[in-house]
């Protein structure tokens, strides 16, 4: 009789026991046309942090796909992705494993080598442009600067709230945005009043350095062979550069040439539009 009463006392009645079901693991793959860049995969990511039901994002920036790992159903996700307007479309949504983690060390060392080159021509870029008065030397060093802030915001802000990365996204853009302003309105000056022709050699040697630190972080890139969506993407902003540095090159050559200073103003008016363009998406990251 004892054993049969701590048998009815230890076990419970089936209606009081609590089957716990494991969520099965779901892939919604994404088409995002406007996702070309690393402003819009901090965006997106930003965006979903908040969701507990996403469990991993994936992201190929050339082909504008987005893989995102999730348990719950799609259509808050998608809702949510749908408010960045960056002209999404949900493809396909499969239950699937969870991909194995990479080992993001070696990938982060190089972004970090990246940033500094970036920084660093920068600073040189714009104290020389001031001084040969070369407003295409100066747009570049924005430039630099806009990619800089991207890879900080992206290397700097893992494991911050999601308020502290919308606050640096914020102060980030507006700081570009009145630099490029600033600029804007230093070309207009020149343009509209007599200055001097800026010094060409500057423009060309520090253009053609910057050149070879451009090249130097693509072959780190390369050298890398990841598919990561974040090294991709620095591949794809650091070919841009080294467009930019060309145009400042040709920029110099013609103002030797011609001995004018039209083609500075001009690519310095086309590259400060760029910079103004990478501002605005930076701050798309703080709403």
């Amino acid at each position: 009789m004892y054993f049969a009463a701590m048998v009815r006392k230890n076990v419970r009645p089936f209606s009081e026991t609590r089957v716990v079901a494991k969520k099965a693991m779901k892939k919604s793959t994404f088409h995002i046309t406007k996702m070309d860049c690393p402003s819009e995969e901090q965006m997106i990511r930003m965006k979903l942090e908040p969701y507990n039901e996403v469990k991993r994002l994936l992201f190929d920036i050339p082909n504008r796909k987005l893989e995102v790992y999730h348990t719950e159903e799609v259509g808050k996700i998608h809702r949510a992705i749908s408010e960045l307007n960056l002209k999404d479309r949900l493809e396909a949504t499969e239950e699937a494993d969870m991909p194995l983690v990479a080992d993001e060390s070696h990938q982060r060392k190089i972004l970090w080598w990246v940033l500094g080159i970036n920084f660093a021509f920068f600073v040189v870029e714009m104290t020389t442009g001031w001084i040969s008065r070369s407003m295409g030397l100066v747009a570049d060093s924005l430039d630099m600067l806009a990619d800089s802030i991207v890879y900080g915001l992206s290397l700097l802000a893992v494991g911050a709230a999601i308020s502290r990365k919308k606050k640096v996204a914020r102060i980030s853009g507006y700081f570009q945005i009145g630099l490029a302003l600033l600029g804007f309105s230093e070309v207009l000056r020149r343009f509209f009043n007599e200055s001097e022709t800026p010094l060409f050699q500057w423009m060309i040697i520090i253009s053609v350095l910057a050149l070879i630190g451009n090249l130097i972080s693509l072959w780190l890139i390369n050298k890398a062979k990841s598919e990561e969506a974040h090294m991709q993407a620095s591949a794809i902003f650091t070919s841009n550069d080294i467009i930019v540095n060309g145009g400042v090159i040709l920029a110099g050559i013609l103002v030797y040439f011609l001995d004018s200073k039209w083609p500075d103003l001009a690519i310095g008016g086309i590259v400060f539009a760029i910079v103004m363009r990478g501002a605005t998406r930076i701050l798309k990251l703080a709403k």
